[in-house]
């Protein structure tokens, strides 16, 4: 598959041609619906839990008389109700990630990436180099490529010029070509790929 390349300001430098295998895979719902889903339940973070009754190490020894006291006829200072006893219905320890097989997580990258290069809203830039990192100059490149809500994906690293300037641009992400990930491609609306992201993210497959 081949795509035309483009500079920042929208001008032609020449094309690039995309590995069929990695830019051409018919996508499918279920498999990016299944990576989409490992993805956030790994985000989340179990509970931390808390120490009930049974977990405190408190005397059970009845430590006051059982009339004439005063006080409630208690036995054990692990109740709640006593400051250093367990708590009462706290908060369990909970695990929400599940295993999902190392090439149905690289198919739905693939189908993440094919997808976008279906619909026309994948985009190839010779390179992220901003004039001084200045997000003004970024808003004009922005303009003329008729980008909005897009992910920028470099390659080992991200353009240092590119982030200073895309900083503060609402709807504008950028990733190193190592962090593309299926949920952050299919939530943009275009995906911008540089030069070298293309090169790495195909021999990320192929290596």
């Amino acid at each position: 598959m081949k795509v035309n390349v483009q500079t920042l300001d929208a001008q032609a430098a020449g094309d690039v041609e995309l590995n069929d295998a990695v830019f051409g895979v018919e996508p499918r719902t279920d498999i990016l619906h299944r990576v989409v889903l490992w993805q956030l339940e790994k985000r989340r973070a179990p509970a931390r839990a808390t120490r009930e009754r049974s977990d405190v190490a408190r005397t059970g020894k009845k430590f006051g008389r059982q009339k004439g006291g005063g006080t409630a006829r208690h036995g054990d200072r692990k109740a709640p109700v006593f400051i250093g006893g367990g708590k009462a219905h706290g908060a369990r320890a909970r695990t929400f990630g599940h295993d999902l097989n190392k090439k149905v997580r690289a198919l739905g990258l693939k189908m993440a990436l094919s997808s976008k290069a279906k619909d026309g809203s994948l985009i190839v830039l010779d390179n992220l180099d901003v004039a001084e990192g200045k997000t003004k100059a970024l808003v004009a490149h922005l303009a003329k490529l008729n980008l909005n809500k897009a992910l920028f994906i470099d390659g080992d690293a991200v353009n240092v010029s590119f982030a200073k300037a895309s900083a503060n641009i609402v709807g504008v992400d950028l990733l190193p070509a190592v962090g593309a990930n299926v949920y952050d491609i299919l939530r943009a609306d275009s995906l911008v790929l540089t030069r070298a992201a293309v090169e790495k993210l195909e021999a990320r497959f192929n290596g």
